[in-house]
């Protein structure tokens, strides 16, 4: 029985968080002996992990300046420090600090980095190291690289000039049954207006996320007399910036700040619409799950978008990554009712490619590969 190491920094409301706790939940534990580290002992998604995965932390609450702090050692030290224990197989499962502790492993083990953003520039590939030339020394010495999809290889590959480095494309496991059940439930907390489009995104309240570009397009369909209310499920630390615009604006009638949900499923599920604004994505997970509860996307051109969607818009519109690629892409279904009802069955079609036991049969076979 091979014994794994997961390491992360924390299980907060990240998608990489959640997939991961996905992903250890359903690994086999007659081939597996598996233990999820955190560097914090914090985050939402810590209660779903299963009895049988050990779990273990570094230090119980988050503190500021620690990839700062850890930035002083050696990944060798750090390893040492943090890991104590040996194992068959370390994964750090996510790029960055993480990824800078797991290279230190000293012994025999084999070694994996997961990478879910794009790294666009040496500012994104280099976080979490001294420096680009450690953060590539780092990098190489990882026995396989594994990116969320091929726009984050294509990314990886050309920032780094890595020649040297081992890399799989494995889409992210997401529990589909558990979702599709999910779904079904009542919503309680909300009275949806059938007579209009109802629009909903899922994911942190942050910069990225694009929220507040999806307000300012919000209010321009709304002045246009294209009537649709917009609901957003998480917490982040741009909500006092956009509930600021929607106060200033009047539009606390359509656009809610629904804040983080246990099951925000059902809420997607119930809604004729998904948007992602973002402009920046790994393989993003709430668009996966949008497409298995059987809601139509829209989402800007990120990394990820194509292949959920198509590269020919076959399940779902892929827009500009633009204020006014989010507008003409929202404008569209809003008008087009009958498109919008394609798109719902696209969805339901599409949801079915990303089902658990494909991407967990993938990990598992990359794992035993090495």
């Amino acid at each position: 029985m091979k014994k794994i190491l997961f390491l992360i920094p924390n299980l907060m409301h990240g998608g990489a968080e959640k997939v991961l706790v996905n992903l250890v939940n359903n690994l086999n534990k007659n081939k597996y002996d598996i233990t999820l580290q955190t560097i914090f002992d914090v985050g939402v998604n810590k209660q779903y992990l299963d009895k049988n995965i050990k779990y273990k932390y570094v230090f119980k609450k988050l503190f500021r300046g620690s990839t700062t702090i850890f930035k002083l050692f050696s990944p060798k030290f750090l390893y040492k420090y943090i890991i104590k224990d040996e194992y068959d197989v370390v994964i750090s499962y996510l790029e960055g600090p993480t990824a800078r502790i797991i290279s230190g492993c000293y012994y025999q083990s084999k070694k994996i980095n997961w990478i879910h953003t794009e790294m666009k520039d040496f500012d994104k590939f280099s976080v979490g190291f001294r420096s680009e030339r450690e953060a590539k020394m780092c990098y190489e010495k990882f026995d396989k690289i594994v990116c969320v999809s091929n726009t984050v290889k294509e990314k990886f590959l050309k920032i780094s000039k890595c020649k040297t480095c081992n890399i799989d494309v494995i889409y992210n496991t997401n529990e589909t049954e558990q979702i599709f059940r999910k779904s079904k439930e009542k919503v309680g907390d909300v009275s949806f207006n059938n007579k209009i489009i109802n629009i909903c995104s899922v994911g942190k309240i942050t910069r990225v996320k694009g929220y507040d570009r999806l307000a300012r397009v919000h209010k321009k369909l709304i002045d246009e007399g294209l009537n649709h209310h917009i609901y957003i499920l998480g917490i982040g630390e741009d909500e006092d910036k956009i509930n600021r615009y929607i106060k200033e604006n009047n539009l606390q009638e359509t656009y809610t700040l629904l804040g983080f949900r246990d099951n925000p499923y059902k809420y997607v599920s119930k809604c004729d619409l998904f948007v992602c604004s973002s402009y920046r994505e790994g393989f993003s997970t709430a668009v996966t799950e949008s497409l298995v509860v059987g809601t139509p996307v829209v989402s800007t051109l990120c990394s990820g978008a194509h292949e959920l969607l198509g590269y020919n818009n076959e399940y779902g519109l892929v827009v500009e990554n633009s204020e006014e690629g989010i507008y003409e892409g929202i404008k569209q279904l809003l008008e087009d009712r009958e498109l919008l009802a394609y798109y719902k069955g696209k969805a339901i079609e599409r949801g079915s490619f990303f089902s658990k036991e494909k991407t967990v049969k993938a990990v598992e076979d990359m794992i035993d590969s090495l």
